[in-house]
């Protein structure tokens, strides 16, 4: 997995748009698209800014395997918390998201319920 892709990643784990990250790294999305899409190299400054974002180390970010971090999750030899961060941040996410639709399905049922009463 190159660069970009293992940064694109560790992104959508986190559960950032490339947008928001474009907005910390004081970028265009389309430049941050470039990173991801290994259009452009990265340099120090901007490894450690992205590293700073994610909340890891810049050599964590470099040699990021999704799968080593899911097993340290699931064993209690992990010494390390950004699994632990990743699955909170997308279960805060989902739980949003259900949170989001049960309103709209709410909003839903009284906007039904009201034309049935008029009828």
């Amino acid at each position: 997995m190159q660069v970009g892709q293992k940064i694109k990643r560790i992104r959508e784990l986190k559960g950032l748009s490339q947008t928001e990250v474009a907005e910390k790294l004081f970028i265009s999305q389309r430049a941050y698209s470039d990173i991801e899409n290994d259009k452009t190299k990265l340099d120090l400054d901007r490894l450690e800014n992205l590293s700073n974002i994610f909340e890891m180390d810049p050599l964590e970010l470099l040699t990021f395997d999704e799968k080593k971090v899911f097993n340290n999750v699931f064993n209690d030899t992990s010494k390390g918390l950004f699994a632990d961060k990743i699955i909170d941040d997308n279960f805060e996410n989902e739980r949003q998201s259900y949170q989001q639709q049960i309103k709209h399905l709410e909003e839903e049922i009284l906007f039904l319920r009201n034309l049935i009463h008029k009828n």
